[in-house]
């Protein structure tokens, strides 16, 4: 199988590894190994990590060889190009690959900034007035409703595309396999009471917690960028409307609007907690991401088939 040769290649590039499997192969009678057979020469990480890569598999009395053929194949073959194909090949990536460039620490440090604006009067009407230069004119020409629903429609289209650009999903995809992997084998393991593998596999599963850091990292990326950008939008309407007793513009007419089941509201009545025009931003925000994920064939979840 090209898989097993590749993934044995790829251990093999770690001369300790290499030696693992040599050993291994050695020992295995009749395509079986158990951890006794091996445990005064491997340590239990070793013995995980065969495990977890699937060059051992379940079998009759013990552990199975995958395919020896493939496995030998493996040794033999040079490593040159191992990982040159990328993408959806990454199968256990580290935390360090899901790196942060100065332009994203940057954004999240602008994003706390935009933060202030919430409770910070000053801060907010800098922003809302900066952002009222664009936004000021549209107003004049739509009611209300369709400048939030233009802002909804706008946030979710960038915020799509910044998630489908920045946010790795063969990175994301590879670790939710491992741990499904990993959680998979420990179900089987315990079910046989196989104390020897569970201990390997508590181990292994311990080195993996790496990987909720790089799965935190990878998801929190394109979200500092989503809310440079949507944090100055939402303070405008802040600024424009008014919210927790902060009075809105002079001038601006906020005529009622109908929606399902509340019936005829004003734009600062509350509802389950929050002002009117926020439950609209949200609902066209929802509806119109969808929208726009369907129609540019985008899915936001990484897939580990």
């Amino acid at each position: 199988m090209a898989r097993i040769e590749k993934r044995t290649r790829e251990l093999a590039s770690e001369s300790e590894m290499r030696e693992a499997i040599e050993l291994v192969l050695e020992r295995a009678e009749d395509g079986e190994i158990r951890w006794i057979d091996v445990r005064e020469d491997l340590s239990s990480g070793q013995w995980g990590r065969l495990i977890e890569r699937g060059l051992l598999e379940d079998g009759e009395a013990g552990f199975a060889l995958a395919d020896r053929d493939a496995i030998e194949a493996g040794l033999e073959a040079p490593d040159d190009d191992d990982g040159a194909s990328g993408g959806s090949d990454v199968e256990i990536p580290d935390s360090e690959g899901a790196t942060w460039s100065i332009y994203d620490k940057g954004a999240a440090v602008v994003t706390l900034l935009f933060f202030v604006g919430y409770s910070y009067g000053p801060v907010r009407s800098v922003v809302g007035e900066a952002m009222d230069v664009v936004l000021g004119p549209l107003q004049d020409l739509l009611p209300l409703y369709a400048v939030i629903m233009i802002i909804a429609t706008l946030t979710g289209l960038y915020s799509t595309l910044l998630r489908a650009n920045l946010m790795d999903m063969d990175r994301m995809a590879a670790y939710q396999q491992r741990m499904k992997d990993i959680q998979e084998r420990r179900k089987e393991a315990k079910e046989r009471g196989d104390d020897e593998a569970m201990d390997a596999i508590q181990e292994e599963q311990m080195e993996a917690m790496g990987d909720q850091l790089g799965m935190f990292k990878e998801q929190f990326r394109p979200m500092v960028w989503i809310m440079v950008l949507t944090i100055p939008a939402f303070l405008w309407m802040y600024w424009k409307i008014g919210f927790r007793g902060a009075e809105g513009q002079p001038g601006l007419d906020l005529q009622p609007i109908v929606l399902p089941i509340a019936g005829q509201v004003t734009w600062t009545d509350t509802l389950f907690v929050m002002p009117t025009w926020i439950i609209w931003y949200f609902l066209c925000s929802m509806a119109f991401t969808q929208i726009i994920q369907k129609g540019l064939n985008i899915s936001m979840s990484p897939s580990t088939s």
